[in-house]
């Protein structure tokens, strides 16, 4: 059997299935709501778990770790392999911090995933690799540091454990202050990205720096009519219905711009690409995260 990357990143999905299970509405009874959260749960936890069984992995193989990836690392079911994602490991760690509100047990998962992860991703004063081997020794082939990964790891790890986390912390602060007034971001999901992120500790220099500057990139992007973000201000016949549920997401966390997520909402509702975008799961579930954004968003009047 060969699973490709398209099928694995259904995969990579998961956890905003978890999350949507943890905000079911309590208007559909509470016992089905924790059902639902419980067992959609479960089910991200096996699909990104289970490594020993999947890999072979052993106390005799130590130093494999396989821990977020956009496939397993089976040889022999001959899954496609592209390596680790810290912007996707720092998304499952979010996930599991807001199942921890429910479940403590979920955010102790969390802060031993920080740790495991965080000396391999992360060079203090220089940046953080953003992609590495799925063994996480070493940077994958070609790829060196993100641009955002600090920031986003920065978020979730002081809304998870500021204190037990503090020297995490400290190596991701220093990597924000020395770049966040030089950064300019043109691409979509991007923007959407940091629109989210600034909106947990929403008067932190860096954070109002980059809201103001996301916003006004965002308003050379806006494409109306019909109503979208396009990919880039010199892409403007360029879309995508995901990045643009994404960029939903962080004007609704500013929040900023209403009418434009009901716009986009509204168009993407009905718009196909002809590709594989239109069935690949990233498109439908960042569609329900447009939608019904839950514990997305911070609580109001609340930090983090």
């Amino acid at each position: 059997m060969r699973i490709t990357s398209q099928a694995a990143r259904s995969v990579r999905c998961s956890w905003l299935l978890a999350l949507a299970g943890y905000a079911a509405p309590a208007a559909s009874g509470q016992a089905e709501a924790i059902r639902m959260r419980e067992s959609r749960t479960q089910s991200a936890i096996e699909l990104m778990g289970g490594f020993a069984e999947r890999t072979g992995i052993t106390s005799d193989r130590p130093q494999q770790r396989y821990l977020w990836t956009d496939s397993f690392a089976d040889e022999a079911l001959e899954w496609d392999r592209d390596g680790q994602y810290f912007h996707y490991l720092a998304m499952w760690i979010f996930a599991l911090d807001r199942l921890g509100a429910v479940d403590p047990g979920y955010r102790e998962k969390a802060i031993a995933l920080v740790r495991d992860i965080h000396p391999a991703f992360v060079v203090p004063g220089t940046g953080v690799i953003w992609r590495m081997r799925e063994d996480l020794s070493g940077p994958y082939p070609g790829f060196g540091l993100g641009s955002l990964d600090a920031f986003h790891g920065l978020v979730v790890y002081r809304l998870l454990d500021p204190a037990g986390l503090a020297p995490e912390i400290a190596d991701l602060k220093a990597l924000v202050e020395t770049s966040y007034r030089a950064l300019t971001i043109t691409q979509d999901l991007g923007l959407g990205m940091m629109l989210w992120m600034s909106h947990f500790f929403p008067d932190e220099p860096w954070a109002v720096l980059q809201r103001a500057r996301a916003l006004a990139m965002l308003d050379r992007m806006w494409v109306d009519p019909p109503g979208y973000f396009c990919r880039e201000p010199t892409h403007r016949q360029v879309k995508f219905a995901f990045t643009n549920y994404g960029i939903s997401l962080g004007l609704q966390a500013v929040p900023a711009h209403g009418d434009r997520v009901q716009r986009l909402n509204a168009f993407f509702d009905s718009y196909r690409s002809g590709d594989e975008y239109d069935t690949n799961a990233i498109t439908h579930v960042m569609a329900c995260t447009s939608h019904f954004p839950g514990r997305f968003l911070r609580p109001a009047g609340a930090m983090g």
